[in-house]
């Protein structure tokens, strides 16, 4: 008879095993992004709608049966109209863009011509020279097909949308049945509870900073005279939700529109600086008061989360990096196996939001012996 096949119990087979699932399941994400990817924006709206019901809730401003309904439809508006100011701000800028290109070459030779001068290097090249190295026409392929992705990928995260929620009644019976006794639902709850309020606290601290800084560049922007203002405030809050490369576009995009537009370099200047004053008040000072214990991530780990999920989803996986790393961090410290990841995924050393409190422990059965009879 043919013996059965066991797992092996060494650590380095164990680790061997981790490392390969590891591969296959990152290999299987990449496949089915595709699929995954709408999956995913899904989830992060769902979560969204839930808090912003229980926050209406919490404020009465809707009667109780009425919260879900009043959330349901402030989060797919918003997220349609997102969806709708990008495509048509982009292509209204890319067209104005071309139209205008005739008229902007003599300032683009001009900012050359002055950045050249600036290093005292000779021999500038021109606008219309640069401009004839690159395939201008298929980069407007790019964009108009990314527009149109994009149009389709909201269809997609509206059909799963609908689906999740009306999933969301039989949770608690899917719930009982994969964890029959009573502590084991409790523990699962508690991580699910932990995931959603690390994933609501990255959100509201991302929401509130990224209008506080739109409201601030939105006056600057408007002030220097710099046109399609609003849509640049619109894409400083979009952007805001992506470490990192967030910061880096809304402090760099609108000074370089300014420096193309005005014939002088101080409104760009001018943009430049505030900017980059705004963005580092509220990185330094503002976000790390409000975040509290709600994004306890390592930025080494949100740099590389950014890297992975931008890499294996694109623009979606940026947006859903952060969040992704807050719930690896707080499913992994559930599991003692797991929990030294977990650890080194937290910024502080210790992964739990609550003071450092862990998974409650699980109570101790008290083992009752038998009496014994007495011998003779």
């Amino acid at each position: 008879m043919k013996p059965a096949l066991t797992v092996p119990t060494s650590a380095v087979s164990r680790n061997a095993l981790v490392l390969i699932a590891v591969v296959a399941a990152g290999a299987a994400v990449f496949w089915l992004r595709d699929i995954l990817t709408p999956l995913a924006m899904a989830i992060f709206l769902l979560i969204m709608i839930d808090g912003l019901k229980r926050w209406i809730e919490r404020h009465a401003l809707a009667p109780g049966r009425w919260a879900g309904a009043v959330a349901l439809i402030v989060v797919i508006l918003g997220f349609l109209a997102s969806i709708a100011i990008i495509v048509h701000g982009a292509r209204g800028f890319f067209t104005q863009a071309s139209d205008d290109a005739v008229m902007l070459g003599p300032r683009l030779d001009q900012i050359l011509a002055d950045v050249y001068r600036l290093f005292d290097l000779s021999g500038a090249p021109t606008a219309s020279e640069l401009l004839g190295r690159i395939d201008v026409s298929r980069y407007f392929t790019t964009v108009a097909m990314q527009a149109q992705g994009a149009v389709t990928g909201a269809l997609f995260v509206m059909i799963y949308l609908g689906f999740l929620m009306a999933s969301q009644n039989g949770f608690r019976r899917k719930l009982v049945g994969m964890f029959p006794e009573r502590h084991a639902r409790t523990e699962a709850m508690e991580v699910f509870q932990r995931v959603r309020g690390g994933v609501e606290g990255y959100l509201w601290v991302q929401a509130v900073t990224g209008v506080l800084i739109c409201a601030v560049a939105w006056v600057l922007m408007r002030a220097v005279g710099l046109q399609n203002a609003e849509f640049w405030t619109f894409v400083i809050f979009v952007v805001g939700f992506i470490p990192v490369l967030g910061g880096a576009v809304a402090g760099l995009a609108p000074p370089l529109a300014a420096l193309v537009q005005f014939e002088s370099y101080w409104p760009a200047l001018i943009l430049l600086v505030g900017l980059q004053a705004i963005l580092f008040i509220s990185g330094n000072f503002i976000q790390p008061r409000m975040q509290g214990d709600n994004q306890n991530i390592d930025p080494v780990v949100v740099l590389l989360s950014l890297a992975l999920w931008g890499h294996l989803w694109g623009v979606v996986g940026m947006f859903l990096s952060t969040p992704l790393a807050v719930m690896a961090m707080a499913v992994l410290a559930e599991f003692k196996g797991s929990r030294w990841m977990a650890i080194l995924l937290s910024g502080d050393g210790e992964p739990y939001a609550d003071e450092g409190h862990g998974p409650a422990p699980r109570p101790k059965r008290t083992r009752v012996n038998p009496p014994q009879s007495k011998a003779g």
